[in-house]
Formats: C-alpha cells, structure tokens, sequence
C-alpha cells in the first residue's frame, strides 16, 4: 500500500512511517525538515496546498499527524496548522483519489476540565475544550471525519499522552523541569491517568489505517488501559532519568489561577519556551483522565504489546545509554 504520512519528525510520526516501511507498505513522509529515515520525502508546509498535491499523488492512505503541539501562542497559530492545514491535507487526498486517511487527534478534544473516568469517545467539542490546542484540534477533527464518504473513508484516533524513548512533548519536559527543579505536584497527586506507550500509539494507527474502511466517520481513543495516579507516573519518569521524585505540591486551585496568569503573561511576550505551568496543565495534572478501551480494541483488532513496567525498563535504558554517550 502507497502511505503517506505527514509529521515525519514527530515521535510518533516516524514511528508510525518506520512500521509500515518494516512491513512493505511504500511510505511517503511529508514534513518541514529532513526526517533523517531514510524514505520518500516530501519536505514542505501544509499549508502549501501545491507540496500536498505532490505529496498525495498516487497513495492509496494518509495518516496525517502534522500539527502545532504547544503550551502557548496565538490562535491564529493553532488555526492554521491544525484546522485548514487538516482540511488541506484531506482536499488534497480527495483530489487525488484516497481511499483512506486517519487523522490523528487528541483526548483533549472532549475534555471539560471535569474529570473523565471511565470515558468513551464522545464527540469533539471545540467549544468546551480547554485551551487553544485543544480547541483546534477538536474543530480538525470535526473537518476531517465531514469529509468521510463512499470513495475516502476517514476515521480520527486519539492517542492518550504518548511517550517513550526519545519523547521531547510529555518525557522531554517532565525531565526538563525536574532537572531545573520545577517539577510540581498539583493536588494531591492520586488522581489517575491513562497513557500510551510509543511503540502501541504506533501500532493502533496501523491498525486504522487497515481498519479504515470498517471505520469511517468515527473517533477511536487509544492507551495503555493501565491507568496509574499522577504522583506514580511523574515519580517513575524522573526515575527512568536518574532523578529524584519531586517534593514541590502546590493546591490545584492555585496552580489553575497561577497557570492562566503566566500563560497570559507567556503570550503577551510572545515567548517560544514553555511556561513552568499553564491553567490546562494544571487541569491535566489535577483531573483524573482515563478512558474504556473495549470499543477501540475490538474495531481496531488491537491490543498493547508494551505494558508499563516493560515501556519504563526501556526509557531507564535509553536514558542510560544517552548518558554514556554524552
């Protein structure tokens, strides 16, 4: 099959083109920069409608994963690289004759603020959603599963907080922050959380994009199914780095108020880093966030290969190997 995958330098994009590639699928990956795996490349924004026309030509399945993942910035941003780079990416598949395209989406896109226990896939709800990347990516989703028809079967997976070697989004600044020593517990820490390790996240989206045709016009959320307290997962990810579990607690009210008071004072500076903490995060770190994994499972015909204890023995290695090699 003739793949196209956008957001090659992505954890998850390049894990997702190297599996397809492993197993014979002729795989495009399309991205701003050089991925460095050795495939098809088409280097470009999707934004170019032009570069998405070359890059769709002649493929058989998308798996778009291209989009803006930030803590801050301006809603114009998130506007245009995760909802009309989305619809740009699903015209160009129409128009060049795809049969098949996963949008690849977020857990966020139904989350409240409340906690979410037990959860389905409900509907994406860019109006309830928290934050500007939560709302963007839920109005993509809406765009990507209206185009579902007879000829483009569409079908938006939502893979919950992936990470694993390598993982610059949620690993990358847990550490970081551990290391600076702003790592905080917001609450009381035991609310729990579902997550996916990299290698699953990878292999559900191959799964959809076999399953494609059985699946379209509907949202599947994807994870571990081995939800954990919040205090647990920081603790052991900092461990993996060979660092202390973190002591700072701060009330959850306080870090909500906090969190939008520097996300604020972030945007009015227009700064790029990441703010130690934003009114989102916060909610993340004090709801409990999981989700019934029954109805991906059985659609999908997929199952995790990679529990938790085996994903942790694999980051504590790969952090130890970086730490040689430094």
């Amino acid at each position: 099959m003739k793949v196209l995958v956008t957001g090659g330098t992505s954890l998850l994009g390049a894990a997702v083109a190297r599996r397809l590639d492993t197993r014979g699928d002729d795989v495009t990956v399309m991205q701003r920069s050089p991925s460095g795996l050795g495939m098809r490349e088409v280097l470009g924004d999707i934004g170019d409608t032009s570069t998405l026309a070359s890059a769709t030509k002649g493929v058989e399945a998308v798996v778009h994963l291209a989009a803006r993942v930030a803590a801050t910035g301006s809603w114009s941003d998130f506007e245009d690289t995760n909802i009309r780079g989305t619809a740009n990416t699903l015209g160009a598949a129409v128009a060049a004759g795809v049969g098949r395209f996963v949008y690849v989406s977020s857990p966020s896109v139904v989350h409240a603020g409340d906690s979410l226990v037990g959860a389905g896939a409900g509907p994406a709800d860019p109006v309830t959603a928290r934050g500007f990347y939560a709302r963007s990516k839920a109005e993509a989703e809406r765009v990507a599963l209206a185009g579902d028809s007879e000829t483009l079967s569409v079908v938006a997976v939502r893979p919950h907080l992936v990470w694993g070697p390598g993982d610059k989004q949620l690993v990358g600044r847990i550490v970081e922050r551990a290391r600076q020593g702003r790592l905080a517990i917001v609450g009381s820490g035991t609310a729990l959380i579902d997550t996916t390790y990299i290698d699953n996240a990878a292999d559900a989206l191959v799964a959809a994009v076999d399953r494609a045709s059985e699946l379209g016009g509907r949202a599947l959320v994807v994870s571990n199914g081995q939800p954990r307290p919040v205090r647990e997962m920081l603790n052991r990810i900092v461990a993996a780095a060979g660092l202390p579990s973190p002591t700072l607690k701060v009330p959850a009210p306080v870090a909500k108020i906090g969190g939008r008071l520097v996300e604020s004072w972030w945007d009015r500076r227009h700064r790029e880093d990441d703010p130690p903490m934003t009114g989102f995060l916060a909610e993340q770190l004090a709801t409990a966030h999981w989700f019934d994994q029954r109805e991906a499972r059985l659609a999908l015909r997929w199952e995790p290969q990679v529990d938790l204890a085996e994903g942790f023995r694999r980051l504590e290695a790969w952090f130890a190997a970086a730490a040689h090699t430094a």
